[in-house]
């Protein structure tokens, strides 16, 4: 599955007992749709919890704001809360990551989303599918 969405706050790095990492990320998804009858768009946001095991690095470039495409496979969490209610969520088992963007702050400390560069690339331009 592949998903197009925003780093909701900065990624976490954890380290398990057996020192293996996990990059743990929210992402926002949004969407809208325009209900039968309505010529009024309603707007969705999906929030999905993201967990990367391949390269704990990647940490460092998953920053509020930034756009990311993921793939991966999606899985539910369910479980009970302290006060017996249950509770539930999304989470994305993230294979591979492309940033779309790094987060640029202004004066404000709002997250802005900066294309990178071509000559950022590292990656040879020539097979491009276009």
């Amino acid at each position: 599955m592949e998903i197009i969405a925003r780093v909701t706050a900065d990624a976490e790095v954890k380290t398990l007992q057996s020192d293996k990492q996990v990059v743990n990320f929210n992402v926002a998804i949004n969407d809208s749709y325009k209900p039968k009858g309505s010529s009024e768009a309603t707007k969705i946001t999906t929030y999905v919890q993201c967990a990367y095991w391949v390269n704990a690095n990647i940490a460092q470039y998953l920053k509020k704001g930034t756009l990311v495409e993921l793939q991966g496979r999606i899985g539910v969490n369910a479980w009970n809360n302290a006060q017996g209610e249950p509770k539930a969520a999304i989470t994305f088992h993230v294979n591979s990551i492309k940033l779309h963007g790094t987060p640029k702050y202004t004066s404000d400390s709002t997250a802005v989303a900066v294309p990178i560069a071509a000559s950022e690339l590292k990656e040879p331009l020539d097979d491009l599918p276009f």
